[in-house]
């Protein structure tokens, strides 16, 4: 009998016999996941519309379930950081306005408190600016959750919630527009206080909003917590337990959803928040249900500091009294619609030839920061967006860096989403609400 490559062989009386059995096939066959060859990777994004901005997320699949998830950052990369070092302390509110365009003033507030902390007048900033800028932080951070409410009820078939959020929204985007001049990337907070002060109107359509805005809660309530696909799309779906989010610097509602009750207004205070009754509202889940949850209460509690800060709003100066630093602080519509007013011209050229030009080297120089570094950290309404900034003693910072959550969270996105499907990619990165603008600033 001799062997053959295929199969064994032996000479009878009617010929050449091969016995043909199965040799190693049962044990290739079971070496093997005859799906292995099937994984396919998928680029989601960076055009895509269930990526919040241009994120590119990399995706290997194997049929239906994500094996490997990686995140591809930098696609709107603005280069902000770069551009203060060639601007002067005030004109960088412009800029760090445009990072986080869900949420502007909160990029605006922590850089003025950056600036304030390094030029020491921390507690020299009036009463009023400081409450103003808690009461415009806050409609800030409903408007941002109402954008995260409504984007991720879009993405999880619930269209009807797109429509109501940006509704709300457009609500809040008209008080900024009454008190700022813009919808948004305002330019309001500067350093020293606010630009302007906040008119009678404005006041008047934020009480109305409070009135208006629980009735709306429960309208949204209605309309996704008891809803079947809602609850089976987000419940045990992206799980990310307190744990995973220390290890990995998660803050903001992921953190809380996961039950610490971690909130820097809480924790760390600033502006006086530790002055005004709110709670931190927490889950002990750490899904996107639970996110959803807690940025509900947040929405509600911000409700609440919001008339807070309405109450306290008592008449005063919106600008430090030093006049090397306020600047600007009182300015008024020309007849024009553009420019300072006459009466504001006439005042300055009116004045002596020094306070001419002082004026002009502060408007077109700008004012000198000690030398020094400083760390401020404020809560966002997607977590803790810290300003480290750096002053040679020049009137230009020498370097301003943002730690941002968006950019911090969406390390997160891979520990959620691999083994599970690709559809809870979806969810799971939707809840943690990033905004490429911030993360690529």
């Amino acid at each position: 009998m001799t062997t053959s490559n295929y199969a064994t062989e032996r000479e009878t009386t009617e010929g050449k016999v091969f016995t043909v059995t199965g040799g190693d096939w049962d044990t290739v066959v079971s070496g093997t996941d005859p799906i292995n060859d099937e994984r396919i990777v998928v680029n989601m994004g960076p055009q895509h519309p269930s990526t919040h901005g241009v994120l590119r997320l990399i995706l290997e699949l194997e049929g239906e379930t994500v094996r490997e998830a990686r995140s591809v950052v930098g696609y709107l990369h603005t280069g902000i950081e770069k551009n203060l070092e060639y601007r002067n302390w005030v004109q960088g509110s412009t800029f760090v306005t445009r990072m986080d365009y869900l949420s502007p003033l909160f990029n605006e507030t922590a850089y003025a408190l950056a600036v304030e902390k390094l030029l020491g007048i921390t507690d020299e900033v009036t009463e009023r600016a400081t409450t103003i800028r808690v009461l415009m932080m806050e409609l800030n951070r409903i408007s941002s959750h109402l954008v995260w409410l409504a984007t991720t009820g879009m993405e999880l078939g619930a269209i009807n919630m797109m429509l109501y959020g940006f509704r709300e929204r457009e609500y809040i985007l008209e008080i900024f527009e009454i008190i700022t001049g813009l919808r948004m990337n305002h330019a309001y907070v500067r350093p020293g206080g606010v630009a302007q002060d906040v008119p009678d109107e404005a006041i008047v359509k934020i009480r109305e909003f409070l009135k208006l805005m629980p009735k709306k809660l429960k309208e949204y309530e209605n309309l996704l917590s008891g809803q079947p696909i809602w609850i089976e799309r987000t419940t045990n779906v992206a799980v990310l337990d307190v744990t995973a989010c220390l290890a990995l610097g998660v803050t903001g509602p992921v953190l809380r959803s996961a039950g610490l009750a971690w909130d820097l207004r809480k924790t760390m205070p600033y502006c006086g928040y530790e002055t005004y009754e709110f709670d931190v509202p927490t889950h002990t889940d750490g899904d996107v249900w639970g996110r959803y949850l807690v940025r509900l209460a947040e929405i509600r509690e911000s409700l609440k500091l919001v008339e807070q800060a309405l109450d306290r709003l008592k008449p005063g100066p919106v600008m430090v009294a030093d006049r090397k630093i306020a600047w600007p602080a009182q300015l008024a519509i020309g007849v024009d619609g553009m420019g300072n007013s006459l009466e504001h011209v006439a005042k300055i050229m009116g004045q002596s030839m020094e306070s001419l030009i002082h004026h002009f080297k502060l408007v077109t120089e700008g004012f000198r920061v000690p030398p020094g570094q400083v760390y401020v950290g404020i809560e966002s309404p997607r977590g803790e967006l810290g300003v480290h900034a750096v002053s040679d003693g020049g009137t230009r910072p020498y370097r301003v860096h943002y730690r941002e959550p968006s950019f911090i969270n969406l390390q997160a996105l891979p520990a959620m989403a691999e083994g599970g499907l690709i559809a809870d990619v979806i969810a799971g990165g939707a809840s943690l609400d990033p905004v490429m603008g911030g993360c690529d600033r």
